[in-house]
């Protein structure tokens, strides 16, 4: 029992302290946005990476998790006779909340995993402390990219999800459970509004800047060679998954009211 006391202060403590890390690095990434040099070049390889390399993993998500849904919602409204209805749900449920959480915990698995490991070789390999010697700064050098990348991708790769989502409820709905293609999509749009669209491109906005930023610290705390490493590759994963799923209640409070 007090090791499981001490274990989850432990894990408290430790993501305090991120989060602490957190905001110093973005309000230095905000401050080195205002003066040149801009690695235009970096930017475009990190969106790159992050998005069309995340995207085969996030449209498998979107898919399945639309099909899943589907199938539960057309068993829970064949209760009430009102099966018409599931494509409505499916539609508001995957463009809100099922691909931008799920999309972002896939990227931060993946891309934020990447970005602490780089960053993480970098600083025990002492690239970082190269790039100060030679007057690079390393927030514009490797944040700054990596930050601008996963907030302006991770909404271009939900957008794509909540098609691929939506499509898989049709597949559930119509082709394996009998219902009307018509009905599916006219329920659909009918009452998909563009709100709800936007505040999934919002939150994957904002999750994609906390993917990032823990991918980072992460990164640039690294100690104790291939083993530091390690540990920061897991820290930023689940840094960044505690950060997505805390912040989407606030994010969910905020756009709702």
């Amino acid at each position: 029992m007090i090791r499981l006391i001490s274990g989850l202060g432990r894990i408290v403590i430790e993501f305090g302290e991120d989060i602490g890390q957190v905001g110093i690095l973005f309000f230095k990434a905000i401050a080195s946005l205002r003066r040149p040099p801009f690695y235009f070049h970096t930017w475009f390889v990190q969106m790159l990476e992050v998005g069309n390399r995340s995207l085969p993993v996030v449209l498998v998500t979107s898919l399945f998790s639309g099909m899943v849904f589907a199938l539960q919602s057309w068993q829970g409204f064949a209760r009430f006779g009102a099966t018409e209805m599931t494509g409505t749900v499916v539609a508001i449920a995957i463009t809100r909340e099922m691909v931008p959480v799920l999309a972002s915990l896939m990227v931060a698995g993946r891309a934020g995993s990447a970005m602490a490991a780089e960053i993480g070789t970098m600083v025990v390999t002492e690239q970082v402390d190269a790039l100060r010697t030679m007057g690079t700064d390393p927030i514009e050098y490797l944040a700054v990219p990596r930050l601008i990348a996963t907030s302006v991708m991770l909404p271009v790769v939900v957008m794509i999800g909540d098609l691929v989502g939506i499509y898989g409820g049709y597949l559930v709905v119509v082709k394996l459970m009998g219902g009307g293609e018509v009905t599916y999509w006219q329920r659909t749009w009918e009452f998909l509004m563009m709100s709800d669209v936007t505040s999934g491109l919002i939150k994957a906005a904002v999750f994609g800047l906390i993917i990032a930023l823990f991918g980072c610290v992460r990164g640039f705390n690294t100690t104790g060679g291939a083993q530091g490493v390690g540990r920061a590759t897991t820290g930023a994963v689940v840094g960044g998954s505690m950060g997505i799923l805390i912040s989407n209640f606030f994010l969910t409070k905020l756009l709702i009211g």
